[in-house]
């Protein structure tokens, strides 16, 4: 018998990494020049609702003015935000009903403070924008404890409250707002409640909804849940359950009820760009394809409104380089999340959030704002990152959308066309956490042994160390299969690995383009910080017969911005660097 050699597997290993290496360098070569042939002529479609510059309008947490809403930013950053992109898209504003009648004793100050949120509410509704208004905070002697996240007891009182707010916002003043009931059901910070005190809490407000809409024929959508995830529940549930989800049940409970539910929302914070395509145990399916078979099977329509109504770069952790000082990687990460939410079906997304938290009696350090801010500062110094250059540039999108993709698993294009302009966006964004979202976005296509055994591994540290490169994977006590599955999240990591770090070219081929145009070109990159704003970094006249490439190139974690506009026969109406310039006097940290 022949003697089996112990270091065999290690062997194979070696040899089957030192395949995978050739192969990414190769794949590496071949796509480092990509081709993209954009037709003027041919077929486009309205810009998609889900590419608009939306954003949660939070920040801060704490203004010394107790008349300003304390979860909104600061007033100096929505002035910003409105008078260079303004409103025309879906802005969430949370709507601290705690907040609110902690003042009930003092009727001018709560006065004041009811008069700054509908400011905020009014300038978008009048700017043809919608607003999602988060209501949350249980007002005191509403609930069994003192806590405005404890679910009210007293569900008449509450749902009179409800009802003279939506009444006077929706039904007097006719402002375009979508209800969203409280945030984050699902988890303690947020809620202190279970389950069934969460049905109950939606059906007061939908019910209040649903007598209004009778009184007044005026339309009011109210949904929810606004979970942390789509599969979360107050009562802890995982991917592999979707079926226990606080959505499934809402949807559920909607229909026996007789509710309205006109459109459902969760959170996704993630660095991977393909989280809404994420697989289910059910047949591979994606969450989103689940969700409307579920509205489908209790008969709902299946088209009822999808959204994200929370992201942002990174999984966890609140403070993160890639959203200050490194922001371009968090900047990049947006167009190339938007793209995969539109390829996946979301029909909405609302960014989290305008500022950044800091500062506050809560102790909250969030760094997932567009705009920071100095604490110390004693007038406001607010700062914008390359995020906001980056809602500038999605901002420059317009009209119809060009139905465009490069099939490759970094780069992508937007590009749409208007009345007197092209606007093309092409960005490289490249997942730093390759590996491990590629197994949590594919787990569910294992079988159910194979799926304990992968969370085993991540339990005891073995993914990290296959991901790290310290623990081989032929070397496993695991099944082919999922030495398979390893391989090929460490094939795609290394892959990722080698663009992180090497520019990308790509050449764009124009086709039937006719006319005189202004050419200019924008970048935003890592040196977006030091320069605190988007400016040409290329300028010229073309003149197109039919045809027309342009070559470029771009460095990982970057996007470019190339505007053409058709010349007038004079001079233009407005160059489109005019279009994407940072407020006067903007730095950036």
């Amino acid at each position: 018998m022949r003697e089996k050699n112990p270091l065999r597997p290690l062997f194979s290993g070696l040899v089957i990494l030192a395949a995978v290496i050739l192969l990414c360098a190769e794949s590496s070569a071949q796509e480092a020049d990509l081709e993209c042939m954009l037709d003027v002529a041919a077929k486009t479609v309205p810009l998609p609702a889900i590419f608009k510059p939306n954003t949660d309008l939070s920040g801060r947490g704490l203004h010394r003015d107790v008349t300003w809403p304390q979860e909104a930013a600061a007033p100096e950053a929505l002035e910003a935000w409105q008078k260079e992109i303004g409103f025309p898209g879906t802005y969430r504003l949370k709507y601290n009903l705690w907040e609110i009648y902690q003042l009930s004793k003092n009727k001018n100050l709560q006065n004041k403070l009811l008069a700054n949120y509908e400011k905020i509410i009014k300038s978008v509704s009048d700017s043809g924008g919608v607003v999602i208004l988060d209501i949350f905070g249980t007002p005191a002697g509403l609930a069994r404890v003192l806590d405005k996240r404890c679910p009210p007891a007293d569900l008449r009182g509450f749902k009179q409250l409800i009802k003279g707010i939506i009444r006077d916002l929706s039904c007097n003043k006719k402002y375009n707002i979508w209800y969203e009931v409280w945030n984050a059901p699902d988890a303690a910070d947020f809620f202190l409640g279970r389950l069934k005190d969460y049905l109950s809490l939606y059906r007061t407000v939908a019910e209040a909804v649903k007598e209004l809409k009778y009184e007044t024929k005026v339309y009011i959508p109210v949904g929810g849940p606004g979970a942390s995830s789509w599969f979360g529940s107050p009562e802890k549930n995982t991917i592999s359950t979707p079926e226990n989800s606080l959505i499934y049940e809402l949807i559920k409970f909607c229909y026996r009820n007789r509710l309205p539910l006109d459109f459902i929302s969760w959170h996704g914070y993630s660095t991977d760009p393909r989280e809404e395509a994420a697989a289910t145990i059910y047949k591979k399916k994606s969450p989103l394809t689940l969700i409307r078979e579920w509205l489908s099977y209790f008969r709902f329509d299946r088209n009822t409104p999808l959204l994200v109504d929370e992201w942002n770069f990174g999984s966890s952790g609140n403070i993160l380089p890639e959203r200050s000082e490194k922001s371009c990687i968090a900047a990049s990460y947006i167009f190339s999340r938007l793209k995969n939410m539109y390829e996946a079906g979301l029909d909405n997304q609302i960014y989290f959030c305008l500022e950044d938290f800091q500062a506050n009696k809560e102790g909250i350090e969030k760094n997932t704002g567009i705009f920071s801010f100095d604490s110390e500062y004693s007038g406001y110094k607010g700062t914008p990152k390359a995020a906001y250059a980056a809602f500038r540039m999605l901002a420059g999108l317009k009209g119809q959308m060009y139905p465009l993709s490069l099939n490759d698993d970094f780069m992508g294009v937007l590009a749409t066309r208007s009345d007197d302009a092209l606007a093309i966006i092409i960005y490289n964004y490249i997942d730093p956490g390759t590996f491990t979202s590629y197994i949590w976005r594919n787990i569910a296509t294992l079988a159910a042994s194979e799926r304990k055994a992968v969370l085993k591994l991540a339990d005891s540290g073995m993914i990290d160390k296959v991901k790290e490169g310290t623990q081989d994977i032929a070397g496993l006590r695991v099944s082919p299969r999922i030495k398979s599955f390893l391989f090929k999240a460490k094939e795609l990591s290394l892959k990722a690995s080698g663009h992180a770090v090497a520019d990308r070219g790509l050449k764009i081929n124009f086709k039937n383009l006719q006319g005189a145009y202004l050419y200019e070109r924008f970048d935003l990159d890592s040196s977006y910080a030091a320069r605190a704003k988007i400016e040409p970094i290329e300028s010229k006249e073309i003149v197109a017969s039919a045809a027309l490439q342009e070559s470029i190139s771009l460095s990982p974690y970057s996007a470019q911005m190339i505007v053409l506009k058709k010349k007038p026969p004079e001079a233009l109406e407005a160059a489109p660097s005019e279009l994407l310039q940072v407020p006067a006097g903007a730095e950036q940290q």
